[in-house]
Formats: C-alpha cells, sequence, structure tokens
C-alpha cells in the first residue's frame, strides 16, 4: 500500500483477512476521510463518537475490554484505520489543537 499509495485489493484482502470487521470498518474510515491529525492527536470519527489514537492505542471501548495490550495483532478498527491512512498518505491533516475542536462539539 505504501508504495502505490492507495489502498490495493490484495492488501485490503489481507487486512480484512487478519482482523476481519475491524479490518473492514478500518477501510471504510480511511476511504471515508474520517482519520484526522491535529496538532496533538490523531483522531478516528466513528459513527456514534470520536477516537483518540496516540502511541498504538485507543480511547474507545474495545481497546479497552476486549483486546490484549500485550499482543501487537490485536488491535481496534480506529488503530488500524490510522496505521493505513498513514501508508496510503489519506490522514486529513488540521493546523489546530484537538482541544480547540471539541471546544465547538
Amino acid at each position: 500500500m505504501a508504495e502505490r499509495g492507495e489502498l490495493i485489493p490484495d492488501a485490503v484482502d489481507a487486512l480484512i483477512s487478519r482482523h476481519g470487521d475491524r479490518g473492514a470498518r478500518a477501510i471504510e474510515a480511511v476511504s471515508e476521510g474520517r482519520v484526522k491529525r491535529y496538532r496533538d492527536f490523531t483522531v478516528v470519527v466513528g459513527h456514534e463518537d470520536e477516537y483518540v489514537v496516540e502511541d498504538g492505542g485507543c480511547t474507545c471501548k474495545d481497546s479497552a475490554y476486549n483486546l490484549d495490550p500485550e499482543d501487537p495483532t490485536e488491535r481496534c478498527w480506529h488503530v488500524l484505520a490510522v496505521a493505513v491512512a498513514e501508508r496510503i498518505g489519506e490522514v486529513d491533516h488540521h493546523e489546530m489543537w484537538y482541544s480547540e475542536v471539541r471546544d465547538f462539539l
């Protein structure tokens, strides 16, 4: 993906094969431009909330309750989306602090 700068079918299939629904949701978020980088955090916009992804971790409940933090292959779809978006250059950059955005919401 990184070499071509786009989602290629083989990479999408591999991600979904390895991560199931989490992989599919990550691909959907990237293709819809829902990975946002602010000065302080990277955020993935979900359907009900926004999730902060930092240092390979996420603020979502899936990360907190369902995944083994010691297993690098277990990641929520938000972390997967950030990884994919970074590899293909699809992170939406904002020159402001995320805390400023949250004040508007």
